[in-house]
């Protein structure tokens, strides 16, 4: 009698990887993290099952965008006030806060949720080539 073989979630401890946004377009980037940050590369992938690696993105200010995204793409934020909506050009956005860029378009990929919500907690974002990471090993994103 053959049983399903269902994966447990301690059963593969998760990797830590690294990717480089030097030069990369934004949109295909952002999936390919999310990709990695649900599981969904893995062989043994499984939709209720955390499977998904930690991701650590750098060089996050020297992302690629393409067409007239850098003065037409607007980020909002309120805060909570009446009239407190403010609105932010990607052009700003990035030579401000570029972190918020990638973070925002992979939140965007991921599932609306609690589970969306942690996986966001395993993403780690850097404007620099440097990170604190470097103990856990992390090797390159595949692919």
């Amino acid at each position: 009698m053959q049983k399903t073989f269902y994966p447990k979630a301690d059963a593969a401890p998760p990797r830590w990887v690294v990717v480089d946004a030097d030069g990369k377009n934004l949109g295909r980037l952002a999936s390919r993290v999310a990709q990695a940050l649900l599981g969904k590369a893995r062989a043994d992938y499984t939709p209720g099952v955390d499977l998904g690696d930690f991701v650590i993105v750098i060089n996050a200010k020297k992302v690629a965008v393409t067409g007239k995204r850098l003065k037409e793409k607007v980020y909002y934020r309120a805060s909570g006030y009446p009239g407190g909506l403010k609105a932010t050009p990607l052009r700003d956005q990035l030579a401000r806060h570029p972190e918020r860029v990638i973070q925002s378009a992979v939140r965007g990929m991921l599932p609306k949720s609690r589970q969306g919500r942690r996986l966001m907690q395993r993403l780690h974002v850097y404007a620099g080539p440097k990170h604190p990471h470097s103990s856990q090993k992390p090797v390159p994103l595949s692919g």
